[in-house]
């Protein structure tokens, strides 16, 4: 007969990480974290394909896999990001915004990129520029 466990006595054999551990570590040794809070509908995931949904969700997975150390030293073409100029940027920018904001661009599905801005771990997505409209490339 298997013995059986309620779920609240079930013990884990993982170690977990507290939030405030993470917090601790400076940002550039963070994963970074993901935000579509701020993102443009009409460069949204409601734009993209089922094959561009799918890279994107493999793009943020390879890249939660690393600090942002990691990311800072790989290059454009990896997993690592360019920045954009603000004034190259086509469409309206989110007005909530500075000035001084560093906009930067990850690929996500072949050449496309996703562009967004980034504080502290956390990548703010704005934009996917599925067809290439958002800014000259």
């Amino acid at each position: 007969m298997k013995k059986q466990f309620k779920a609240n006595q079930r013990q884990e054999k993982t170690t977990k990480i507290s939030a405030r551990e993470t917090v601790d570590l400076g940002p550039e040794q963070q994963s970074p974290l993901f935000s579509l809070r701020y993102m443009n509908k009409d460069y949204s995931l409601s734009q993209c394909t089922k094959d561009e949904k799918a890279a994107f969700a493999d793009t943020l997975y390879k890249l939660s896999q690393l600090t942002w150390s990691q990311i800072n030293a790989s290059g454009r073409h990896g997993s690592g990001y360019e920045k954009i100029a603000k004034s190259s940027i086509r469409v309206a920018i989110p007005s909530h915004l500075k000035d001084d904001v560093n906009f930067i661009a990850f690929r996500f599905c072949g050449m496309a990129p996703m562009v967004g801005y980034r504080d502290g771990a956390v990548l703010y997505i704005i934009w996917l520029d599925r067809d290439f409209t958002l800014y000259p490339h």
